[in-house]
């Protein structure tokens, strides 16, 4: 595996993304996102357009920090809205990345296949470099692969619920069936042990914004994902041990009188 996290082209040491909303204020965004380490940051044009004088203070530093810029088209339910929104925010942001999201239900934000896929297509014919927010589907996946995206970020869980990894099973599928293909973790993290969990199971990179945002102390719980995430990075670079059903003693048997050694006993 990689060391370095890469992306269309563009290389980058964290694999931690975080989020820009949320926050009590500036300030401690500006912390929380220092103190993760993280080097790629989403944000959304209609919270935090830096023409909007209640987001000066937000735009400033997001503009000095040096990261790369992910903004993000939260919000949009169809494809139309996710284009139009897309334009403005390259325009206005300066960079053509872009985190695609097309909402399909108000209840638990999952993202619309149909409407997603669409606007994918129409937004890497335009010259994006396209990070869509999907659900868990490997179908799903291959479409939006099929239409140019090259990195695919999947939920853990809905938007802001802090439930963690919900469907293993297709998650692990997903690792599997598209071994060579960056995939990012997105939405549904509550915890550092969440993030080491998705990390351990050989995704890419973990993004997360509430977790961190409404936690008592924001700076210091970037501070603890960013720890998670590498923890469970070298975990699965290292190779997690094979889970077994019976019980296996760690203890060497060496010198133990022979008659104590069952499993060594002769059967006849």
């Amino acid at each position: 595996m990689n060391e370095q996290l890469s992306l269309y082209g563009k290389t980058f040491t964290s694999r931690l993304l975080v989020g820009t909303a949320l926050y009590p204020s500036p300030a401690v965004m500006r912390q929380s996102v220092a103190a993760s380490g993280a080097e790629i940051i989403t944000l959304s044009l209609r919270r935090q357009s830096p023409d909007q004088q209640q987001g000066k203070i937000l735009w400033d530093y997001i503009r000095e920090s040096g990261c790369q810029l992910l903004p993000n088209t939260a919000g949009c339910k169809t494809p139309r809205e996710a284009i139009a929104l897309a334009e403005m925010s390259r325009e206005i942001f300066q960079t053509d990345w872009l985190k695609l999201e097309v909402i399909g239900d108000d209840y638990n934000l999952q993202p619309d296949p149909y409407g997603l896929i669409e606007a994918a297509r129409e937004l890497v014919g335009r010259g994006f470099k396209v990070l869509p927010y999907c659900t868990d589907d490997l179908v799903v996946c291959r479409k939006l692969l099929d239409v140019g995206c090259e990195v695919l970020m999947p939920w853990g869980a809905p938007i802001g619920t802090g439930q963690g990894l919900l469907n293993r099973y297709n998650l692990q599928t997903l690792r599997e069936r598209l071994a060579d293909v960056p995939l990012i973790i997105d939405a549904g993290i509550g915890a550092p042990s969440q993030a080491a969990e998705a990390m351990e199971m050989g995704f890419d990179a973990v993004l997360l914004n509430t977790a961190i945002a409404k936690a008592q102390n924001p700076a210091l719980m970037a501070q603890s994902f960013k720890l998670a995430v590498e923890a469970g990075r070298n975990a699965c670079v290292a190779g997690l041990m094979v889970k077994r059903q019976t019980a296996s003693p760690s203890t060497p048997t060496l010198d133990m009188p022979f008659w104590q050694q069952v499993d060594k006993v002769p059967q006849d």
